[in-house]
């Protein structure tokens, strides 16, 4: 191509340029909807704009084994590699949507030997001849109609939209490590109670045994002791299943296959206090913004309101301007001299025809999408205000339960070694015995629950608020911390 020609392309390209920057983008710009938020959560009339959802992880869970499992299933957990991917695939797409709006530029060389008819050629020449070729060709779609403006606007969103998940699912994955390693916990604390049971009653079947071998008591005795002995005896293979199947779970977030899972040695159960007050929640209308999975939702929104104006531009003509240039010759030492160099200019318009009903349903189509993701979007945040407020009240509630439990257990443990006494000096029956042994092992059980519960609902908290994603920022003094060792044993026996 002539550099005359090349500037007067460009220069016709600077002012469709600036033409373009006037030019329209059909269909409608987003705003967001009102959804009215609460002025407060049900479960927290006093709200505060400060939440427990603002703090990173690291500042939630101060355990640091279950830290060092947290970091550990960040670097290895194959649903957030997944995530990953799918970042780098819409990053791709708005690259490639990008690309659509420049001039697309391309080059060709060639050479062809042909033979062509004597009927056609001119006499004395021969029929026999080679073409030598150097071209390139520029070609611009004039976006008057702002189709591929909408569509990399559409792009962009659903590139954010795909790191929102990311982010969702992070917090997903640090509330499922946390739920994992905590009810793992308490698991072992339930092993631990039955089998001190065990070996309290596997005593009273002997004291029994020897008491009705001397005559004192009956047979019904030894064998109510011997079935309290069953019973817990019982419990024990239900529980190492449950451990088992549990480190299966958190060994599967972890990025592992199935193992156990080593944890400090008598690492002490983090209980939340019954008095502790709620965590406070913040404001409604923050979560909307700290919520991923409320903001990629909108940004799906976004997408499918950009997708409506490529629609609409689809109905209208497209604008193409074209420019090729080079050099041709049957002689291969000619190819580069002046009288070789060709070229050509044109400009086209494309107007759509029978494919415009076609194109009219397709607006269709993508107003339907619109509709779709602007529910999608209002039903996510009435699902998220749902989960803060069933996160609100379990807190309160499973504390409160938590808390009349504690006093349960306190005084089962009280009958039980009054029974226990009375009996061995013959005041009571050994029935007293086995209804307080049997009280006081539901009881504990039941708070070993109870207190399993007033911790993960702090999670689940923790995670409605939006919080979890975050990564901890190693600063130039201290950097990021390790994992710490886990010195221990595995849970299973």
């Amino acid at each position: 191509m002539s550099r005359g020609l090349l500037r007067n392309f460009a220069a016709v390209l600077a002012v469709l340029a600036v033409l373009l920057a006037g030019g329209c983008k059909l269909g409608p710009d987003y705003q967001r909807p009102d959804l009215k938020p609460p002025q407060t959560f049900r479960w927290q009339p006093d709200a505060e704009p400060g939440s427990l959802g603002d703090l990173g992880w690291w500042e939630i869970y101060h355990d640091p084994t279950l830290q060092a499992l947290i970091r550990e299933a960040l670097d290895n957990n194959l649903d957030v590699r997944i995530a990953a991917a799918r970042i780098d695939q819409a990053r791709a797409a708005l690259g490639s949507a990008h690309l659509q709006q420049l001039p697309q530029i391309s080059a060709r060389a060639g050479v062809e030997r042909q033979r062509s008819s004597q009927f056609e050629i001119p006499p004395g020449a021969p029929p026999i001849s080679n073409v030598f070729s150097v071209e390139g060709s520029l070609s611009y779609e004039f976006d008057f109609w702002g189709k591929y403006r909408r569509a990399s606007e559409a792009a962009r969103a659903e590139l954010l939209a795909s790191e929102f998940s990311k982010q969702d699912v992070v917090s997903s994955l640090v509330s499922g490590v946390a739920t994992a390693y905590f009810t793992l916990l308490t698991f072992d604390e339930q092993l631990a109670i039955t089998r001190h049971t065990l070996e309290t009653r596997q005593k009273f079947v002997d004291l029994t045994r020897a008491q009705h071998e001397r005559g004192t008591v009956s047979g019904l005795d030894v064998a109510t002791a011997e079935a309290q002995l069953a019973v817990a005896q019982a419990n024990i293979p239900d529980l190492e299943r449950q451990v088992a199947q549990t480190e299966d779970q958190l060994s599967v977030l972890l990025g592992h296959n199935p193992d156990a899972v080593l944890r400090t040695a008598n690492a002490p159960f983090e209980h939340i206090s019954d008095n502790t007050p709620a965590p406070p929640a913040g404001l409604p209308s923050q979560l909307l913004q700290r919520r991923p999975d409320l903001r990629a939702a909108e940004q799906n929104l976004v997408a499918a309101n950009a997708q409506v104006g490529v629609a609409k531009a689809a109905l209208f003509p497209s604008i193409t301007l074209t420019a090729t240039g080079g050099n041709a010759s049957t002689a291969l030492s000619d190819l580069f001299s002046g009288p070789a160099r060709t070229w050509s200019v044109g400009a086209g318009l494309l107007q759509p025809l029978l494919d415009s009903q076609r194109n009219l349903y397709q607006i269709d189509f993508a107003d339907a999408q619109k509709r779709e993701a602007l529910l999608r979007y209002q039903k996510s945040v009435q699902i998220a205000f749902q989960e803060v407020s069933d996160a609100l009240v379990a807190r309160q509630k499973y504390a409160e339960f938590q808390q009349a439990q504690q006093a349960q257990v306190d005084a089962q443990q009280r009958a039980d070694t009054i029974a226990s006494a009375r009996y061995r000096i013959g005041y009571s029956s050994y029935f007293n015995v086995i209804d307080a042994d049997r009280d006081l092992f539901t009881s504990e059980l039941t708070l070993s629950s109870a207190h399993l519960n007033t911790l993960l609902s702090l999670v689940q908290l923790y995670r409605a608020l939006g919080g979890g994603w975050q990564f901890p920022q190693p600063t130039a003094d201290a950097p990021a911390a390790a994992p710490p060792p886990v010195a221990a044993t595995s849970a299973t026996p």
